[in-house]
């Protein structure tokens, strides 16, 4: 049984790896468009590598037993790992990364928590730094200030500081891109909390400065109207959070606080999404709306 269902899942990854191959070959030829992949999946996008998604799958087959469970189908955590494997087999193969980018909540670290010095994974990421390869963190957070920042990730920032002084590494390359694309910070030793502040100038696509602040004042304008709506329909316990270049909600203060549920996140999410999209505000200026899960 478990190796039949093993062949007929790693025949299906096949199928979607050809699928990806022949996407990523029209794109090449500027007629993606109308890759098989396109008509069956109208919303995917550019890939920009191909992904070995049958070797993935039998990594992870190994490690998760997907193929022997009789009654738990693959989920979508195991989908999740597999893509994961399968995208770092197909970079770690085809040349020499340049730059690993990670998320900090519920990557990193634990969801509102902080990288903290006994974290495994900065041993990791200090021996990709030894190698010449640039390291990103990339935060929803957004923060204007380097302390928060080093708040969050004084585990590895001081242990970057550390192989610095010790000679261990000659020009550690990390940066923190905060808010969604908004702040850019990169390490530097001489800075206090090793962070200095990156001046939007300096970096901005030619697309992100067409973008004019009245714009993106009046995309926040329609998104806080929306989340008032959704704290008055559903009655939730909220406090509005307005940053610039941001808006948001959390769970009132004080005693009886309590968390939003899943499902009133996702509502909030999508009633904000939609009406963002069907705002004048949301065809001039990309936003993201999510739910901080």
């Amino acid at each position: 049984m478990a190796t039949t269902a093993h062949r007929r899942y790693a025949e299906i990854m096949q199928d979607v790896e050809e699928l990806i191959n022949d996407h990523i070959s029209q794109q090449k030829r500027g007629t993606h468009g109308r890759s098989k992949l396109k008509l069956l999946v109208p919303s995917v996008g550019v890939f920009f590598t191909p992904l070995r998604l049958e070797e993935a799958f039998n990594f992870q087959d190994h490690h998760r037993r997907i193929s022997s469970r009789r009654f738990v189908p693959p989920s979508f955590n195991d989908i999740r790992l597999t893509l994961n494997s399968a995208q770092m087999m197909s970079l770690a193969r085809s040349g020499p990364v340049q730059l690993m980018t990670f998320d900090g909540d519920v990557t990193l670290y634990d969801d509102g928590e902080s990288l903290n010095d006994e974290n495994p994974v900065i041993p990791r990421i200090l021996r990709l730094l030894r190698q010449g390869i640039c390291i990103g963190i990339v935060t929803a957070a957004g923060y204007t200030d380097a302390k928060r920042y080093y708040e969050r990730l004084h585990g590895l920032l001081d242990a970057v500081a550390n192989a610095f002084t010790d000679k261990e590494i000659d020009d550690p390359k990390v940066i923190i891109l905060g808010g969604e694309s908004n702040y850019l910070f990169e390490f530097d030793y001489h800075s206090e909390h090793f962070l200095r502040f990156v001046p939007r100038d300096v970096w901005l696509l030619d697309e992100m400065r067409r973008w004019e602040d009245k714009d993106i004042q009046s995309l926040l304008d329609v998104a806080e109207g929306a989340l008032k709506e959704c704290i008055n329909r559903m009655q939730l316990s909220a406090e509005m959070i307005r940053k610039d270049r941001a808006v948001g909600i959390i769970p009132s203060p004080g005693p009886g606080r309590h968390k939003f549920t899943r499902e009133q996140l996702e509502e909030t999410v999508l009633v904000t999404q939609q009406i963002l999209e069907l705002s004048d505000p949301g065809r001039k200026v990309p936003f993201c709306a999510f739910n901080g899960q």
